[in-house]
């Protein structure tokens, strides 16, 4: 992890809910390494790293992200095997 990751995180999800319409839009996928699924396994690997206390709250905060964004996101089924990466990376966005 790297100075600042959980803010940087929690930023790109914060930037992708404010889209417009119901669903995410797949065109703000621009490269890896931005996607807001990469967002999501740059706060699970912070999860490994905080005292239980941090851990609660950012775990509070990555319950509502990941309430917004199987919300905001499709079933993928021919995504199953990403799940081993993390459920969010079987969901799909708005083509």
């Amino acid at each position: 992890m790297w100075p600042n990751a959980v803010d940087h995180a929690l930023s790109r999800f914060e930037s992708a809910f404010k889209q417009p319409g119901r669903y995410l839009n797949a065109s703000e996928a621009y490269s890896p390494g931005i996607e807001v699924e990469d967002a999501r396994d740059d706060l699970e690997r912070a999860m490994l790293h905080l005292p239980p206390g941090a851990k609660r709250d950012l775990g509070r905060l990555i319950t509502r992200i990941d309430e917004e964004f199987d919300r905001c996101t499709l079933p993928e089924p021919n995504y199953f095997e990403l799940a081993m990466f993390g459920w969010w990376w079987t969901r799909m966005r708005e083509r």
